[in-house]
């Protein structure tokens, strides 16, 4: 009986072990898939452009008027293949980025070396892991899209705020509802014509297909009572809430460490 029932377990452990490696090397396999198309979208989708251009006024809206840019150090969370991180990097800032797809540091690592940027890392990592970085250890962090997919959303705004300087200012962005393409599109079409709705199948379609294969957490989407109250409890001060991107399908918020104006 004993060696039996030890072949049954050793069975069940190999099992589980290659479905766990099946399921990494399909998530990795998605990564990359993600990260070449968001090379391809970053530099066309106009919609992206426009909340790139309001994070980054925001980002240089937080900074002392008189500090020198490359003292103000920006953490980047969930920063996927590394393009917004390299701009805020361009833009003089010191920037890290954080993601917890390895395949995509490594692709953002790339375009640091292809650029020379001193003045920007790259990490693998999740900041609710805890002791990612020290207590106030950055002037201000940025979240785009990734707090509805997060398994733990609440816990990621508390580690933000932990790392940041008191008087550090922070964005974070976040789906409202999902974005479908057929619903999206009508919208748009609705509102600007069906030249640009058309335009934006070029974000709606791949994201769709990467929703429908990503590994299932959440969604987590937030109307503005429930976003502001999140990040309220994080500790935050909420300087100002905009809905943005495409329909207004995302809310931003910027936000402060600290209740001084």
């Amino acid at each position: 009986m004993a060696p039996a029932a030890l072949t049954r377990g050793t069975v069940r452990v190999i099992m589980g072990s290659a479905v766990g490696a099946i399921r990494w090397g399909l998530d990795r396999m998605l990564s990359v898939a993600y990260g070449v198309v968001y090379d391809y979208v970053y530099e066309r989708f106009t919609p992206y452009q426009r909340l790139q251009a309001e994070v980054r006024q925001l980002v240089e809206a937080g900074a002392p008027a008189s500090a020198d840019r490359r003292d103000v150090r920006v953490l980047e969370v969930a920063c996927g293949p590394g393009n917004f991180t390299c701009a805020l990097a361009e833009a003089g800032f010191t920037v890290t980025g954080l993601d917890s797809y390895g395949a995509l540091v490594e692709v953002a690592k790339e375009k640091r070396r292809a650029r020379h940027l001193s003045n920007l890392a790259f990490r693998h990592g999740d900041l609710t892991r805890g002791n990612t970085f020290r207590d106030g250890a950055f002037d201000q962090v940025v979240n785009i899209h990734s707090l509805y997919v997060h398994p733990a959303p609440e816990q990621l705004l508390q580690e933000a705020y932990r790392v940041l300087k008191p008087g550090g200012h922070a964005v974070f962005v976040n789906h409202t509802r999902q974005v479908g393409h057929w619903s999206t599109l009508r919208e748009i079409a609705r509102r600007d014509g069906w030249r640009a709705a058309l335009h934006c199948l070029l974000w709606v379609l791949p994201n769709s297909i990467f929703e429908a294969a990503r590994i299932r957490i959440g969604p987590h989407y937030w109307n503005e009572d429930a976003f502001s109250a999140h990040v309220q409890r994080a500790g935050f001060t909420v300087l100002e809430m905009r809905r943005t991107f495409l329909t207004g399908a995302s809310l931003l918020v910027w936000a402060r460490k600290g209740t001084e104006p």
